[in-house]
């Protein structure tokens, strides 16, 4: 064998072993940064945070839990009035602050995932097909989460969180504002329902839109006898400064909801 060739192979193998090293960090930050929270380890929660758990099924049914599976349709609403309509899966990991987004589009298939604020394409395009869409499929997932999982935000240190004493009215409800407190892109603030104790709307910061985003949960269901509470309507909005409800962005109507325990 020549020296040249041997030089070449050499080459391959330096970097098959620096990809493979590289494949191997990259999965075992993710694996690091979604382990979550661990359920055997949850103190109960009290006040709000207790009253808003108990309203989407309660805790023990939320700990029996560890994933939950959506069917959904989902319409984007376009610039010039139009929509685009499509078919999206949404898997649910509310005790690694995790989701997986996937749907099937004429060009292609693809495969999302957002966790702990980290959204990385899987498979396929990191954006929708459709060329009108508003909204980036980062803030999106993020949205789809903060609404379906919102209690588990609570189980943070509740040094974290303001409750408004005073409520407000929104969308001809009342509600106790939330706020997460310490935030730099933006402030988090959950809005939860007087009458039911449910946090069904919340506004979200979304990075390199003018606006925030405002995620409202609707027709909740128990998923099954024992289980926990879910959406199985879901609308995203953008707001102005006052909190004001604009444009709907998207609406997504879930068909088929399970548990994976």
């Amino acid at each position: 064998m020549s020296i040249r060739l041997l030089e070449r192979w050499s080459v391959v193998l330096v970097m098959v072993f620096l990809l493979a090293g590289c494949e191997q960090g990259t999965m075992s930050d993710e694996s690091e940064a979604s382990s979550g929270i661990d359920p055997a380890e949850v103190s109960r929660p009290t006040g709000f945070a207790a009253a808003a758990f108990e309203a989407a099924g309660g805790l023990k049914a939320w700990t029996a839990t560890k994933q939950m599976r959506l069917d959904c349709v989902v319409t984007l609403y376009q610039p010039d009035g139009s929509f685009y309509l499509t078919e999206q899966r949404y898997d649910l990991q509310p005790w690694s602050n995790a989701i997986d987004i996937s749907g099937r589009e004429p060009k292609n298939a693809y495969a999302w995932r957002f966790s702990n604020g980290q959204f990385v394409v899987s498979q396929g395009a990191g954006q929708f097909e459709t060329s009108g869409a508003v909204l980036e499929p980062a803030c999106f997932a993020r949205a789809i989460l903060a609404i379906t999982t919102a209690p588990f935000h609570f189980l943070e240190s509740p040094d974290l969180f303001n409750r408004q004493e005073a409520p407000v009215r929104k969308q001809g409800q009342w509600y106790y504002p939330i706020h997460k407190l310490g935030e730099t892109s933006g402030e988090t603030v959950f809005y939860q329902n007087r009458a039911t104790s449910l946090v069904d709307m919340i506004r979200i910061p979304c990075p390199g839109m003018d606006s925030a985003l405002v995620v409202r949960g609707y027709d909740y269901q128990k998923i099954e006898k024992e289980g926990p509470v879910m959406p199985a309507r879901i609308e995203i909005f953008t707001t102005n400064v006052a909190g004001i409800l604009q444009k709907r962005l998207v609406k997504i109507d879930c068909h088929n909801m399970e548990p994976m325990k």
